[in-house]
């Protein structure tokens, strides 16, 4: 039987804190497993449970006594070596105006699939981790989902906040059917307006090395830099399994620029961005 992982990503950012945390759910064989990670400017935590724990109802998941759902997180985790307790609140989600995956949503093995349930809403609240207090007033946060059996082989994903808006970008070897090709799911989301490139769209790949992401897609041209990287490490699934480490820089100095017929309508370069590049190169 193949193995199977279900999880969602909550990121929450003030001006000077970043907090990620990952519930999720993974099966491989007969045994059943939850766990919940914890990525924060300083370090990384992973929590691990009896599959008993999880319980998913619709936009709802809870995991023992910790919550998560659209309208916030309660954490409350105990162990040897973590102490982890509050709650943040979120604002009205920012929706996407249809499936970040396309018609691809409908394609059957494909061994992930990305959902973007926010791409930007409000933040209040405080967390405690290890007695260092992570408070959120008026902060910004991201939700995203992810369900398959694996993450890609090669992939890069970023995300990050500006001004009246938000970006986030994934660029991934997929495998179908024994081909391989590059997907690529992205939105600039910007004054209430989405600017979206994915490969069913025509988006294709102008660069994916050296930490440069150049995409094309029509009149539209987005690029994203990571500039310099602190990369915590994080478990992934393979197979189901979370035994793959994969390293993310919550909050690092990165460069984005979007293009339309060769206008530049959005160029900044920030210290809070969040990037994974698995790419080797």
């Amino acid at each position: 039987m193949r193995g199977y992982f279900y999880g969602w990503y909550l990121k929450c950012q003030s001006d000077t804190q970043t907090l990620a945390v990952i519930p999720a759910v993974h099966q491989v064989g007969g045994k059943r497993t939850c766990s919940i990670q914890i990525i924060t400017n300083d370090g990384t935590w992973t929590v691990e449970g009896p599959g008993k724990l999880f319980r998913c109802k619709g936009k709802q998941i809870r995991i023992g006594k910790n919550r998560f759902e659209e309208y916030g997180i309660r954490l409350a985790v105990k162990t040897s070596k973590l102490s982890v307790k509050g709650a943040l609140h979120f604002g009205r989600v920012s929706s996407l105006n249809s499936d970040i995956m396309g018609p691809f949503a409908w394609v059957p093995f494909m061994e992930c699939r990305h959902s973007v349930y926010s791409m930007q809403h409000l933040v209040s609240g405080s967390v405690c981790i290890n007695g260092q207090i992570y408070s959120f007033q008026n902060a910004l946060g991201y939700w995203e989902g992810d369900r398959g059996w694996s993450f890609p082989k090669e992939y890069a994903w970023t995300q990050c906040f500006f001004e009246e808006g938000s970006i986030m970008l994934s660029v991934a070897d997929i495998p179908i059917a024994g081909i391989h090709f590059t997907g690529i799911i992205g939105v600039v989301f910007w004054k209430g307006k989405e600017y979206r490139l994915a490969t069913y769209l025509g988006a294709r790949v102008i660069c994916v090395e050296n930490r440069v992401l150049r995409i094309v897609q029509g009149s539209l041209e987005l690029e994203a830099v990571l500039l310099e990287e602190y990369g915590q490490a994080l478990k992934a699934p393979t197979q189901g399994n979370m035994v793959r480490i994969i390293r993310e820089s919550a909050e690092c100095k990165a460069a984005y620029r979007l293009r339309k017929k060769g206008q530049t309508i959005l160029d900044f370069e920030t210290n809070r961005a969040s990037f994974e590049y698995e790419y080797i190169s």
